[in-house]
C-alpha cells in the first residue's frame, strides 16, 4: 500500500509541473486502490466492517481512458488483488482485465462530474488457473483537485457468467493527457481550424451555428441557414440573390431592381409603385391617370371623370367646391357645410333640408309654408260633413262635394302628406268598431286616389272607439265620435 500511495504521489507532482500541456486531453490514467468482495455479493450490510478491514480482500488498478466524443470514453481497466473468490471460501489472487463505456454525466472540467459504465470483463483465478467471464456495471465520481487531477470513487458490481458474481470498489485518481483540444469537440487542436470554438469534424472543428454545413468563419449570414453557392446566405425566393442583399427577399425580382419585382415593367419596383399591376409614370408613383386631370387613378375619386384637385378629382358643374356626387344641389352652387345647396328661397333652410325650396317656409314644416285658415277650415269641415251608410263603409253621395274640397288642399300643397283615421262612437262591438273606422277612412283614401292624389302621399287608418270627442252617452256626442279625420303634415 505505501508504494502505491508513493506512485500516486510521483504522478501527481508530475501533472503539476506539466499542468498546461494538458488543455482538454483525450486521454487518461486512473489509479485506484480496492476493496474485494466476493464473500457477500448480495451483502449483508452488518457484514461489511469485516471486507472493510479485511487485508486479504484487497487490490489495485490501473484503467487507461480514451475519449470517444465529448462525454463517452472507452476504459481499459487491469486489476489485481486478493480476494475470497471461489465458493468454499478460499482466499487467493485475481486479475481482472476489462473493456467498459463510460459516460460522464457533467462536462470534465465540472467540480463534481459523476458517470455510469458498463462493459465486458474478465477474473483469472491464480489458483485454480481458471478464468470467469463477467459484465461489469458502476457508477462513480470525480472530484476535481487541479486542471487535470480528479480524485475518484467508484463502486461496481460484476455480473459471473459462470461464477460468483461480487462487488468491487475503489478510490485513487484520475490524470488526463494527450493531444490537446482546447474547444472540447474531439477534434485535436493540430487539426482543428478553430481551435477554440467547438464545431463538426466534416467543417475542421469549426461551429456552424445554422446547420447549413457552411462554417461561420466563411459564412456570410453565419445564423440562418443558406446555400454554399450563395456564401452560406439563404435566397427564399431564388431569384439569385442573397436575403442579405434583396430588398424583396421574398418575392422573385430583378437584379437591377435589387431583387424586387416590376410587375407592370413601368421602371418602378412593385414595393414602390402605388399601382404594381398598372403601368404608369414616375410623377403619378407608376399609378396611371386615365381621365388626364393630372391625379392618379388610384387617388382620384373619380378616375375615369376629369375634375380639379379641390374636389380629389371628380367633377363640380356649379364650381361651389363640393363634387358632384357629394353635393346635394349639383347645379346650384351653394354651401360646402349644407351639401353644395343654397337657400333659394331665403327662409334660412338650405335646399338640402328644405322641404319646400322654392317657397319659403318654417322650420316646423321644414322650411313648407304654414297652412292657410282656409285651407284648414276646409278640412275640420271634411270632418264634420263626410258621412257614410249607417253601419257601413259606404260614402254617402253627399260627401264627394266635400272630399273634392280635399283634394283641392293636397295640390296646393304638393309637398305635405296626408294622414286619414276613422273613429267611431262606443255603440256595439269593440272589434267591430275597429275595422269599421279602418274601413272608412280607407273609403276616403281610395277616393282621393281616384281623383288624381298620389297614394304615397297618403296614409289611412283607424282607432275605433278609443278617441272619441264628445259624450257617448248621448246622441249628439255619438254623432260628433263618428268621424273621419285628415290631417296634413310634412314628412
Amino acid at each position: 500500500m505505501k508504494k502505491l500511495l508513493t506512485i500516486l504521489c510521483l504522478i501527481l507532482a508530475l501533472v503539476l509541473v506539466q499542468n498546461d500541456t494538458f488543455a482538454q486531453p483525450n486521454q487518461s490514467l486512473t489509479f485506484r486502490t480496492l476493496w474485494n468482495n466476493y464473500t457477500n455479493p448480495q451483502p449483508a450490510w452488518e457484514n461489511w466492517g469485516d471486507v472493510v478491514n479485511d487485508a486479504n480482500d484487497r487490490g489495485v488498478e490501473i484503467a487507461y481512458g480514451r475519449r470517444l466524443n465529448q462525454g463517452t470514453w472507452l476504459m481499459i481497466p487491469a486489476k489485481i488483488g486478493t480476494a475470497t473468490y471461489r465458493p468454499g471460501g478460499l482466499n487467493g489472487i485475481i486479475a481482472n482485465l476489462d473493456a467498459l463505456i463510460q459516460t460522464n454525466l457533467c462536462s470534465r472540467n465540472a467540480a463534481f462530474n459523476p458517470n455510469v459504465q458498463l462493459g465486458f470483463g474478465s477474473t483469472y483465478d491464480f489458483r485454480t488457473d481458471n478464468v470467469d467471464f463477467n459484465i461489469p456495471a458502476g457508477a462513480g465520481l470525480n472530484v476535481r483537485l487541479l486542471e487535470n487531477v480528479y480524485l475518484n470513487a467508484q463502486t461496481q458490481y460484476r455480473f459471473s457468467i459462470e461464477n460468483r458474481p461480487g462487488w468491487q470498489h475503489g478510490i485513487g485518481l484520475v490524470v488526463y493527457f494527450g493531444e490537446t483540444d482546447r474547444d472540447g469537440d474531439g477534434i485535436s487542436d493540430k487539426d482543428d481550424r478553430c481551435p477554440d470554438s467547438p464545431g463538426p469534424k466534416e467543417l475542421m472543428g469549426c461551429p456552424d451555428r445554422d446547420g447549413d454545413g457552411f462554417a461561420d468563419d466563411m459564412d456570410k449570414c453565419p445564423d440562418v441557414a443558406g446555400l454554399a453557392t450563395m456564401m452560406g446566405c439563404p435566397d427564399r425566393d431564388g431569384d439569385g440573390i442573397t436575403d442579405l442583399e434583396d430588398l424583396c427577399p421574398d418575392v422573385k425580382g430583378l437584379t437591377a431592381m435589387q431583387g424586387c419585382p416590376d410587375t407592370d415593367g413601368d421602371g418602378i419596383t412593385d414595393a414602390d409603385d402605388k399601382c404594381p399591376r398598372d403601368a404608369g409614370p414616375a410623377a403619378t408613383m407608376g399609378c396611371p391617370d386615365r381621365d388626364g386631370d393630372g391625379i392618379a387613378d388610384s387617388e382620384d375619386k373619380c378616375p375615369s371623370e376629369n375634375g380639379p384637385a379641390a374636389t380629389m378629382g371628380c367633377p363640380d358643374r356649379d364650381g361651389d367646391g363640393v363634387a358632384d356626387k357629394d353635393d346635394a344641389c349639383p347645379d346650384k352652387r351653394g354651401d360646402s357645410a349644407h351639401k353644395g345647396c343654397p337657400d333659394t328661397d331665403g327662409d334660412g333652410i338650405y335646399d338640402d333640408e328644405d322641404r319646400c325650396p322654392e317657397r319659403a317656409g318654417v322650420a316646423a314644416l321644414r322650411g313648407c309654408p304654414e297652412i292657410k285658415r282656409e285651407d284648414k277650415a276646409k278640412l275640420e269641415r271634411a270632418i264634420k260633413l263626410v258621412q257614410f251608410e249607417s253601419g257601413k263603409e259606404v260614402l254617402l253621395k253627399s260627401s264627394y262635394a266635400v272630399l273634392d274640397e280635399v283634394v283641392n288642399v293636397m295640390n296646393s300643397y304638393s309637398n305635405y302628406n296626408l294622414l286619414i283615421n276613422g273613429h267611431t262612437d262606443a255603440t256595439g262591438d269593440d272589434k267591430m268598431n275597429q275595422v269599421l273606422s279602418e274601413r272608412r277612412a280607407k273609403a276616403c283614401y281610395d277616393y282621393l286616389v281616384s281623383k288624381g292624389i298620389a297614394a304615397s302621399l297618403m296614409d289611412s287608418g283607424g282607432f275605433g272607439e278609443t278617441q272619441p270627442k264628445g259624450d257617448n252617452t248621448t246622441a249628439a256626442g255619438r254623432k260628433e265620435n263618428r268621424r273621419v279625420e285628415f290631417e296634413l303634415y310634412v314628412k
